[in-house]
């Protein structure tokens, strides 16, 4: 019999493939990405306990490196997907290297600095296009026979990207791997009281984190055909620890589900403040539509002070506190029943 768990995937991924019938595939396709990313930094956050404060440096040099593989170099799609990511996965092993050496919010700085450092960079390199950003980025086609110019089809290959990214996800914090991180997050000296090279486990995910960031900001970058220097500054770094903490942190789901509430809330905020002046012939709901941060703001401050765990997290916490409450009287009779 299925579990509950993997039942609920399955509803997922079946609603995800129908997803195009009924909504815009375009801003499918971005909620699937920041997705993606959200996932890739609640690995480090979540499972690891490292707060990375320039994830979008990982997130937005692959969209730059991506675009201009395919703009100016005129690599496949596929082959510029994969150099974006590999890319960010070099930058993180050096920023990881470096940071790894300190602990806490030293840890956190260091990561900040290293992407502002960055940000500087692509500022100012020629192949970026500075402040205009690259644009027209060609889709092409996949494997050369796929044409990627159509929504349909750039959606069902972004859609199996990202699952393949969260199976990856899934399956390292299942693995021996995975265990050894939770517990250098619960106890790093125990840790290494147990004989584990805790720097090399905290580097290696580092370093996936990166890579899956990329991953992300690679297949963004094809979708919208464009990368520029929002997606490096770092204002992105703090919505993709906003759409974490939002979601519910170190759960699988959380995550996405918080990239999926901050993308829509920005491309439709200004839709729902436009509706309600119509309804109510307020017309201060129509400045609605510019306020976005201080609306995620908001939404921030009520999840911190009701749901501690995050939405996810949270109804996670309270469906198996009910189970538990379920099967309490059933173990009572059982243990009655022995005695």
């Amino acid at each position: 019999m299925m579990s509950p768990r993997r039942l609920g995937y399955a509803l997922l991924l079946l609603a995800l493939l129908a997803a195009p019938a009924v909504v815009y595939p375009v801003l499918a396709m971005k909620v699937l990405c920041y997705a993606l990313f959200a996932c890739a930094f609640n690995l480090l956050i979540g499972f690891a306990g490292l707060v990375s404060f320039g994830h979008a440096t990982y997130f937005g040099g692959a969209a730059y490196l991506c675009g201009y593989a395919l703009a100016s170099l005129g690599l496949p799609t596929e082959l510029g997907i994969l150099a974006g990511t590999a890319a960010s996965a070099c930058i993180g092993f050096v920023v990881g290297s470096l940071a790894i050496r300190r602990q806490g919010v030293y840890f956190s700085m260091i990561t900040l600095a290293m992407a502002q450092m960055l940000y500087f960079f692509y500022l100012q390199a020629p192949f970026t296009g500075g402040e205009d950003g690259l644009q027209a980025i060609p889709r092409g086609r996949l494997l050369g026979v796929v044409d990627l110019g159509s929504d349909l089809a750039m959606y069902y290959l972004v859609l199996a990207i990202v699952v393949g990214g969260f199976v990856l996800v899934v399956r390292t914090v299942h693995s021996p791997f995975g265990q050894v991180l939770q517990a250098i997050k619960e106890n790093e000296p125990r840790a290494l009281s147990l004989g584990y090279e805790v720097s090399r486990y905290k580097l290696l995910a580092f370093v996936l984190s990166a890579a899956l960031a990329g991953l992300a900001g690679s297949t963004k970058s094809v979708v919208l055909g464009s990368a520029t220097l929002t997606d490096v500054h770092w204002a992105m770094s703090g919505l993709v620890i906003l759409m974490t903490l939002i979601g519910g942190m170190g759960t699988f789901i959380g995550p996405a589900f918080g990239a999926a509430v901050i993308v829509l809330l920005e491309d439709k905020l200004g839709d729902i403040g436009n509706f309600l002046a119509a309804a109510t012939g307020v017309e201060w709901f129509r400045a609605i539509g510019v306020s976005v941060p201080l609306v995620t703001g908001l939404i921030f401050m009520v999840c911190v002070m009701t749901f501690r765990k995050g939405i996810v997290g949270e109804f996670a916490h309270l469906l198996r506190a009910g189970q538990a409450a379920q099967a309490a009287p059933t173990r009572r009779e059982e243990e009655a029943q022995h005695a």
